[in-house]
């Protein structure tokens, strides 16, 4: 496996941190990885790793305000700030891998943005997968609290809100040790900015879903308690696409990729991507 590490601007002249990780032959198709809130690309290289040992290259920024990349932890001036920076390094992913099928994947706020961005872009994909995505949650505020927060939003945008409990992130000791030691990881409350934007983000996506065709694989640990599995079964019910796939596995939490049950999802996210090539290289 190869890898590399670059930069480029994104969203507000932010710096923005990527990497790619190729396998040794010449990659079949090319995956764009898009993050957690809070976390960042380097928690997916075991993902890469399996990816580019099935013959994929592999893509991950870390979004503005996140992991290396520009801009203040935990949050952003718009949600757009998101769609716009990925927008770019889609771009440049595309014209460093010409020619290849393209894969989406997004976790969490990732998935979040992943759909928002299919929107605009499902065009350019040959699937989409979504692992976690942020579409409902069991944390959301009540409406007296959303009106403070979209009130704290605008006279008060940088003031944090609301912290993610890192013992909802995996079942594996191990792994929740390594997040909360992680330096790169924003282990501090989310903007009231932030948070008002999120919301928005996810009641757009219910609003649209239905305009999304591309192929989906919804994957969703059943005792995720940052992004609410219902959320995974909103969109299987609502996304337009007559090719659609939901997985919901009992017992897992939020990072399903990160749970002692790992090998058989990521197992599920190939042979699905697999099937979605058509014949693209050698299986």
């Amino acid at each position: 496996m190869k890898h590399s590490e670059d930069s480029f601007d994104g969203a507000r002249g932010l710096r923005i941190f990527c990497q790619y990780w190729q396998p040794e032959a010449p990659a079949r198709a090319l995956v764009l990885v898009v993050h957690g809130a809070g976390e960042h690309s380097d928690r997916y290289q075991h993902l890469a790793e399996q990816f580019t040992g099935r013959g994929y290259a592999v893509a991950a920024l870390d979004h503005p305000n996140h992991g290396r990349s520009g801009g203040r932890y935990g949050h952003v001036d718009r949600f757009d700030d998101f769609l716009e920076t990925l927008g770019v390094f889609h771009r440049r992913a595309s014209a460093d891998f010409p020619g290849l099928p393209l894969f989406l994947l997004g976790h969490s706020m990732g998935g979040l943005i992943g759909s928002l961005y299919l929107l605009r872009h499902q065009q350019d994909f040959r699937g989409c997968v979504l692992s976690g995505p942020a579409i409902k949650t069991d944390i959301e505020p009540g409406k007296m609290q959303m009106l403070l927060i979209r009130l704290l939003s605008a006279v008060a945008p940088t003031l944090g809100v609301l912290q993610l409990d890192a013992n909802g992130v995996s079942r594996d000791p191990d792994v929740v040790a390594r997040y909360v030691n992680d330096p790169l990881v924003n282990h501090g409350k989310m903007s009231a900015r932030k948070v008002s934007e999120l919301f928005h983000g996810m009641n757009h996506i219910q609003q649209h879903a239905g305009e999304i065709t591309l192929p989906m694989l919804l994957l969703h640990g059943e005792a995720d308690s940052m992004a609410s599995a219902e959320g995974s079964r909103f969109l299987a019910a609502h996304i337009s696409s007559p090719d659609k796939t939901l997985k919901i596995y009992p017992g897992l939490y939020h990072e399903i990729f990160n749970e002692p049950e790992r090998e058989q999802v990521l197992a599920d996210v190939l042979d699905w991507c697999d099937s979605h090539l058509d014949g693209v290289g050698a299986a």
